[in-house]
């Protein structure tokens, strides 16, 4: 057996695990909806990006495997969501100023 196959069937995980992950996204979206349906005020758009957040680690962890996966791969994924809050930083700050522009 090669190094790379060698590797591979080191990490193979139950089908219990990938249905209770698909459950818990079901929870998930369930949660999502019911919350839509509730007036929170502005903790709206927080309740859903929590369970966004939350959901979307569970399908990067185990659904793209990186939760078995090198440190590379961890660090590839780290920088990524690093990149992403720079870039919602970026945007948060043009939309929170535009207001102090003066056009014309």
């Amino acid at each position: 057996m090669s190094d790379h196959q060698h590797t591979q069937a080191q990490h193979i995980v139950p089908l219990s695990v990938y249905y209770a992950i698909f459950a818990a996204l079901m929870v998930g979206t369930a949660i999502t909806v019911w919350v839509a349906f509730i007036d929170l005020g502005v903790l709206n758009t927080v309740a859903a990006l929590a369970i966004a957040c939350t959901k979307a680690t569970l399908v990067i962890l185990y659904f793209m495997h990186v939760r078995y996966s090198t440190k590379l791969t961890w660090a590839v994924v780290a920088s990524s969501v690093f990149w992403l809050l720079i870039l919602l930083a970026l945007t948060f700050n043009d939309y929170l100023t535009r207001h102090l522009s003066t056009y014309g």
